[in-house]
């Protein structure tokens, strides 16, 4: 007879599956290979494998990708975020499972798929200057965004003192990814990566769409899941963003809110470390 702890564990494992596979689709998840385009334990594995800090940190790098205003109208003009929002946030936290975790064609089939997207996705923004989902560029705020808020958020709430070595290999191990998709230029260090992050944010600009986006996707909630969650993760991210993205967004900060979000975010994530690892 199962003991209670393997119930909960498997419970827990089941609904963060469905969570992040489309069950209906008949989506299982995806393989752990020995053949990817990373080894098994290296440190961008051991980030990318964290459940609830990855939700934290994508979270944050949405917000702060919406700051740019090609990436912006990229979203407005070719997606159907407003309708699907979980669906899209899905597909890229399966996209980052492939390329981190998967057979190494797998993954570079994944990110061919994308580039083939990408080069559909032009326009223009509403001063008329045009704007390409291709641009290196606009990729490298992409690409920067999501590393240091995927590594920021591991580091608080996973490894505190996860070594300046191992950080520097994430963003080396990352970049392989960011040039596969056409990002340039792409930072191999945390030094590179704060300094990139600091050169491109001339680049930004606070909107109402801006705004807008991030509000749907702090209010995104998947089937299922309490919206204590969904209140927590999302003040753990805006609680992780840099204070002049907070104030772009209209965002704020209050103690009284972001203290046992922290708290109920710190456990979710080792309960879910707990699960996994059985």
């Amino acid at each position: 007879m199962p003991r209670p702890s393997d119930l909960l564990r498997r419970r827990l494992v089941g609904k963060v599956r469905a969570v992040f596979n489309d069950v209906a689709a008949g989506q299982a998840p995806v393989p752990i290979s020995d053949d990817a385009l990373f080894e098994r334990d290296s440190p961008i594995r051991m980030v990318h494998a964290g459940v609830v800090p990855m939700m934290v940190g994508g979270i944050r790098s949405l917000m702060l990708q919406m700051l740019h205003p090609h990436a912006l109208q990229g979203v407005l003009d070719h997606s159907d975020f407003r309708a699907d929002m979980h669906g899209r946030l899905r597909r890229t936290a399966r996209f980052i499972a492939v390329t981190t975790f998967a057979q190494r064609d797998a993954a570079m089939a994944a990110i061919e798929r994308v580039n083939r997207i990408h080069a559909k996705v032009t326009g223009t923004l509403p001063d008329g200057t045009p704007y390409a989902a291709t641009d290196p560029r606009t990729l490298a705020w992409v690409h920067v965004a999501e590393a240091t808020s995927f590594l920021e958020a591991y580091r608080t709430y996973t490894r505190p003192d996860m070594p300046l070595r191992d950080q520097d290999t994430y963003f080396r191990q990352f970049a392989v990814i960011a040039r596969a998709l056409g990002a340039d230029p792409v930072p191999e260090s945390r030094a590179e990566a704060e300094h990139l992050f600091a050169e491109l944010r001339g680049d930004l600009r606070a909107s109402d769409a801006a705004r807008e986006v991030c509000a749907l996707v702090l209010s995104q909630r998947p089937e299922g899941a309490p919206a204590s969650v969904q209140r927590a993760i999302g003040t753990a991210a805006i609680d992780l963003l840099p204070p002049f993205a907070r104030a772009m967004l209209g965002l704020s900060r209050p103690r009284a809110r972001v203290i046992p979000a922290r708290a109920a975010t710190r456990m979710m994530a080792e309960g879910l470390r707990w699960a996994f690892r059985q």
